[in-house]
């Protein structure tokens, strides 16, 4: 078996498949496909007394902006949204019709089919007399609202991937309100896919400076870093990402690629590992990833489990017939 070509297949899906932000529209409902996504809504007090919401809105969106689903989920319940086709969605967050928390969901990778995302959320008692309060989530941000349409715009182009009207948007609104970091990721994404490296981790490293946390972010970059062969400063930014979200599938599957290339791969195997643990179909060319390290240190027969595992998942891959036969001749019986 050509294992080199197996290796330089799975990294091309580490950095166009896993990293793609955009995918075209094949059905603008975005019902009747296969993906699952869910996950747990969760209101963290910060104060005993403070009167936390009965329930929240979970609003799903099109990358377009198009309405999929609405749900009313308990302030501690689980959303669920069945049937979903290929592409990038929105996860909106309201309470009495205020959006509270926004998240970015991407099913373009063909491996995917149930994907959780889980909500976690912060109620804060405000100074108000009447007990009322605040929720917040990490990664929102008040845009002022003569931007908002223009943000919205941004995404529809992009949707479209119309990236020089979208980079054009997304720059006014940096201009005009240079605080604005989910704006910046944007501008770092567009430029990402248009290939302008320097100037995609310029507004990467902005968004960063405002939101040294963002988990978004900091898995983007460190997935740049890849692509530009800085590896350390992929681990770097993916320890960090780790480190604030021990849950992102993502952010432990690059983090180990990462490892990987510079050819650590006793650290990178507990990642790849977690990664699988965490999203065990998503995350399935890690399998892919383990098996070519254990395959290089002459563990065939770990390797071909690994295989085993991978086609478990993904019977219909491309290089199916390559991945038996390496099976057949390595596996230990």
């Amino acid at each position: 078996m050509n294992i080199k070509r197996l290796v330089e297949t799975s990294l091309l899906l580490v950095l166009l498949v896993g990293g793609s932000k955009v995918q075209a529209q094949r059905d603008e409902t975005r019902s009747g496909g296969n993906h699952i996504l869910y996950g747990d809504v969760s209101v963290a007090e910060a104060q005993a007394t403070s009167l936390k919401p009965i329930s929240l809105d979970v609003l799903l969106y099109t990358e377009s902006g198009n309405l999929v689903s609405r749900q009313t989920v308990p302030s501690n319940g689980r959303y669920r949204f069945n049937n979903l086709t290929d592409g990038r969605y929105e996860i909106v967050v309201e309470i009495e019709n205020t959006e509270v928390a926004r998240f970015k969901i991407d099913f373009s990778s063909r491996f995917i089919t149930d994907l959780r995302q889980d909500i976690p959320l912060s109620w804060h008692e405000s100074s108000a007399t009447n007990g009322g309060g605040t929720i917040s989530a990490a990664d929102i941000y008040n845009r002022p609202a003569k931007n908002v349409a223009v943000f919205n715009e941004g995404l529809r182009a992009r949707a479209k991937k119309n990236y020089d009207d979208a980079l054009i948007l997304f720059g006014r609104i940096v201009h005009t309100d240079p605080k604005d970091f989910p704006a910046w990721e944007e501008v770092g994404t567009i430029q990402f896919i248009k290939k302008n490296f320097d100037e995609a981790e310029k507004a990467y490293v902005e968004a960063l400076k405002l939101h040294p946390n963002y988990e978004l972010v900091l898995i983007s970059l460190g997935r740049l870093r890849i692509a530009q062969r800085n590896f350390e400063g992929a681990v770097e930014l993916l320890t960090q990402g780790v480190k604030v979200e021990p849950k992102s599938a993502q952010a432990n599957y690059f983090l180990g690629e990462a490892y990987l290339q510079l050819k650590k791969g006793s650290k990178a195997i507990g990642y790849l590992y977690e990664a699988l643990r965490i999203d065990p179909v998503g995350m399935a060319e890690a399998h892919l990833r383990l098996a070519a390290l254990f395959h290089g240190a002459g563990m065939k027969g770990k390797a071909a489990t690994e295989y085993e595992e991978f086609l478990k998942k993904v019977p219909d891959y491309e290089d199916k017939k390559r991945l038996e036969e390496y099976i057949a001749a390595n596996k230990k019986h």
